[in-house]
């Protein structure tokens, strides 16, 4: 019984792509700036092969690495969480969505605010948490919802559980998610729900992203329709409005998503499993922590040997990223990088494919290793990193 997992460190960029200019990027290498910290670790990821990932000669290689690894280039016109996993699934975008720079229109704003029936604080790019930090004590003395956006494709409404419980946030969520469209259809629209007093906000657990749907077919699509299994954890179907996918467990925290995935090992399927765990981007990359950045990177490190032992014969691990987010760069948006790969697995032989061009080459892969027809807008490399004969798990 044949099962992809693949997981999205979420913003584990491997280094700037040449057109990083064009994105207001320079100077950004997400997994080179949290390896100089103390707190990082690197023993699981160095024996599958990370250090040879074209572009990381800062990192200590094995004489022997145990997966297939290389780099990929994003073909999409973009940095953010939406385009990054739709090209993972195999749809490029080669126009960008809607970003303001300066804020969304009024006539906009009006009619989200006559939708809602209630005002709006703020309405420009802001720091997730300088914008309660700045409007949340307004928020709570006139019940207005804080809308901000950010470099990326986002509507986010931020609001104090105590004023407008989560569920209802959702409800606003969901109503703007009907209004952003045609010219305004930005990636997500996000909630994000905080806690605490004037002077000591804090955001909780409870955010939930409400995501355009891909413009085409996607991996996730063609293997429900193939009445394969499609299995998310973590923010994938949210990123996905749930299309194609069959079952789903919605995380938290980095901890819950790799409990959620370890528990997938141990049911019966044949298709696959995507996994996002989000903390690294979320917590680190856009707070500008290196060192929280670099502790979670360990604790991933840590976690995997033992989804790795309960691996069975015919499972097959992808291990990637959506986009860089370097927590010690000059600003605290997503950063235009280049992504890693390491596929490992009994049926796989470690090659090094240097770098591909396009996220995409994921979604074709996957798919040809499952069976299915789907090739999406990538080139499978199934044939490159096929054992002919399976080996023994290291």
């Amino acid at each position: 019984m044949k099962r992809v997992f693949i997981i999205v460190l979420d913003s584990l960029g491997v280094g700037e792509m040449p057109d990083a200019h064009l994105f207001g990027d320079h100077d950004c290498h997400t997994l080179k700036r949290i390896s100089a910290s103390e707190k990082f670790r690197f023993e699981s990821m160095k024996k599958l092969g990370m250090g040879c990932i074209e572009g990381q000669d800062y990192l200590p290689r094995p004489k022997r690495p145990s997966a297939a690894v290389c780099r990929l280039a994003e073909r999409s016109a973009g940095k953010d969480t939406t385009i990054g996993h739709w090209e993972i699934a195999g749809v490029v975008s080669p126009t960008p969505l809607p970003v303001y720079p300066d804020g969304f229109p009024d006539e906009l704003i009006e009619e989200f605010s006559r939708l809602t029936g209630r005002k709006v604080l703020c309405n420009k790019p802001y720091s997730g948490t300088e914008v309660i930090k700045d409007y949340g004590k307004e928020h709570l003395k006139t019940g207005a919802l804080i809308v901000y956006t950010s470099a990326d494709s986002v509507f986010q409404i931020a609001a104090h559980e105590k004023i407008v419980p989560p569920e209802e946030l959702y409800g606003y969520c969901r109503t703007a998610r009907e209004l952003l469209r045609g010219e305004h259809a930005v990636g997500r629209v996000i909630a994000r729900p905080f806690v605490g007093e004037p002077g000591g906000f804090t955001r909780t657990a409870n955010r939930r992203d409400f995501s355009l749907e891909p413009p085409k077919k996607t991996l996730l699509d063609a293997l429900s329709e193939e009445k394969k299994a499609v299995y998310s954890v973590g923010k994938i179907y949210d990123v996905f409005a749930a299309r194609g996918i069959t079952k789903f467990v919605l995380t938290h925290s980095n901890a819950e998503g790799m409990e959620a995935a370890a528990a997938a090992l141990s049911e019966d399927f044949e298709g696959l499993c995507f996994v996002n765990l989000v903390e690294f981007d979320s917590h680190f990359g856009h707070r500008q922590d290196v060192d929280g950045y670099a502790n979670a990177f360990a604790e991933f490190d840590l976690w995997l040997p033992s989804f790795l032992k309960k691996m069975r014969d015919e499972d097959v691990l992808m291990i990637t990223a959506d986009h860089g987010c370097d927590p010690g760069d000059s600003h605290t948006d997503h950063t235009r990088e280049y992504v890693p790969l390491i596929v490992y697995g009994r049926p796989v032989k470690p090659v090094n494919l240097g770098t591909r061009e396009g996220f995409s080459d994921i979604a074709a892969t996957a798919a040809e290793y499952l069976g299915s027809p789907y090739r999406g807008d990538g080139t499978s490399f199934w044939k490159e990193i096929a054992r002919k004969s399976p080996a023994k798990k290291t």
